[in-house]
């Protein structure tokens, strides 16, 4: 990355645990694409009356050089199982920007011609 990991701590006191892993899970996204130039991850406690607990809310922002990729929305009531969701969401959003820059789109198959009873 031509950016260091900008990990965000919003309604919580910051923990070198869950930045920790938070680095070491978007290193990995950079292991599997190196042309990733940033990685930003914002970790919220969100304030909510009518839940039992105190879910976290995770965004990930990561720039390419031709995309800007982001997920947000991912809530838990743990803070790392929140993390992992985000990081997974962002992984198929990366991949999926990978095939697109190398030329590998999916392709669907396409109905072949029907040859059968033409009497060749």
């Amino acid at each position: 990355m031509k950016q260091p990991v900008e990990i965000l701590f919003l309604g919580l006191e910051p923990s070198e645990a869950v930045a920790s892993t938070a680095r070491g899970k978007a290193h990995k996204l950079h292991r599997f694409c190196p042309e990733i130039m940033s990685c930003r991850v914002s970790i919220e406690l969100v304030h909510k009356h009518q839940h039992q607990g105190r879910p976290f809310a995770v965004r990930i922002d990561v720039k390419l050089p031709d995309a800007e990729l982001n997920v947000s929305r991912v809530h838990d009531e743990d803070v790392y199982v929140a993390l992992r969701e985000a990081f997974d969401d962002m992984k198929r959003q990366v991949e999926d920007a990978v095939r697109r820059m190398r030329g590998q789109q999916k392709l669907h198959a396409t109905p072949l011609a029907d040859n059968h009873g033409n009497g060749d």
